[in-house]
């Protein structure tokens, strides 16, 4: 059994685990993701030469734009002492000729849901992350869409409302998991503004003022997933980041997408409602979608095992 290190680089929490080539996660950690290049570059060495010799490979998930076959991340989004660093090359200086994969967090989140999720056998789907922006990662015939500019799924930067200014026009502020939580504890003078699980009490006790804000929320999201199925007709979309554990939200999703049809029956008699379903994988996404990468880079065999044809 070989077993490879996965580390999910987050703007505020670094996770790493042991998962072996069939997908068994075997333990998970977690610490403060530090916020200087040095800092960072130390704490990534120690947590890899700790399991050094009982690994075949170190995964890697990151903010930003990367480029998943030199291992670079061209810039880090909110993490941007990232920006121009070869982790490859990092890594393998340090340990040797030690295969090392980089992979974007969304299209992590996909491949995760692609190899072991609810995106299992569907060669033609997407997940949404939804989280402080929102995230995304496109598969097409079976193969993980990349982008000229390894930018393909960047869904916070669509427009979905042109009459407001600056960045509110953009999905990643609309659709922002994080602002709408905000946006019912204001409304609701609730003392911890990012507390969702308070958020989610006051729905599932029919609070009315937080209803509103959440079925918007879902409506706008619900629109989003519209607007990527016109263009890229496929069969399954599924809704990741933390808010996706309440099964409220993808419920709500799935009303309001049948709501719009109804308003739409062009739509509805054109195209083919896809399927929008709850990821299978939540906090431990990325990890699994980085080894996925990996695997397709060292372990073809094990890949092609599970079904996948990157």
């Amino acid at each position: 059994m070989r077993n490879y290190l996965s580390i999910d680089i987050g703007g505020t929490n670094l996770k790493y685990g042991l998962i072996d080539h069939s997908g068994n996660l075997l333990f998970k950690r977690q610490l403060a993701t530090p916020t200087e290049k040095a800092s960072f570059v130390a704490e990534l060495k120690k947590i890899i030469a700790a399991y050094r010799s009982k690994i075949f490979g170190v995964a890697l998930s990151v903010p930003g734009q990367v480029d998943s076959q030199r291992g670079i991340v061209y810039h880090g989004g909110a993490l941007p002492f990232l920006n121009q660093l070869n982790f490859q090359k990092l890594i393998q200086l340090e340990f040797g000729e030690l295969p090392v994969g980089v992979e974007n967090d969304g299209k992590a989140g996909a491949l995760a849901e692609f190899w072991l999720g609810v995106l299992q056998g569907q060669p033609d789907s997407a997940a949404i992350i939804l989280g402080t922006g929102v995230g995304g990662g496109i598969i097409l015939n079976n193969h993980l869409l990349q982008g000229s500019h390894f930018q393909a799924g960047e869904l916070s930067f669509m427009v979905n409302n042109f009459q407001l200014s600056g960045n509110d026009k953009l999905v990643g502020m609309s659709c922002s998991a994080v602002k709408m939580v905000e946006r019912i504890a204001m409304k609701l003078n609730l003392p911890n503004k990012k507390d969702g699980i308070a958020i989610f009490e006051q729905l599932n006790q029919k609070n009315p003022v937080a209803w509103e804000i959440f079925r918007a929320y879902c409506q706008r999201v619900a629109y989003l997933i519209l607007n990527v199925q016109s263009v890229l007709d496929l069969t399954t979309y599924a809704i990741g980041g933390g808010i996706s554990s309440q099964p409220l939200v993808v419920k709500i999703i799935n009303e309001e997408y049948d709501k719009m049809l109804l308003e739409l029956p062009l739509v509805k008699q054109t195209l083919v409602r896809p399927q929008i379903k709850k990821a299978r994988f939540e906090n431990s996404a990325n990890l699994y979608g980085a080894l996925y990468s990996l695997l397709q880079k060292v372990d073809q065999n094990v890949v092609a095992d599970q079904g996948g044809k990157f």
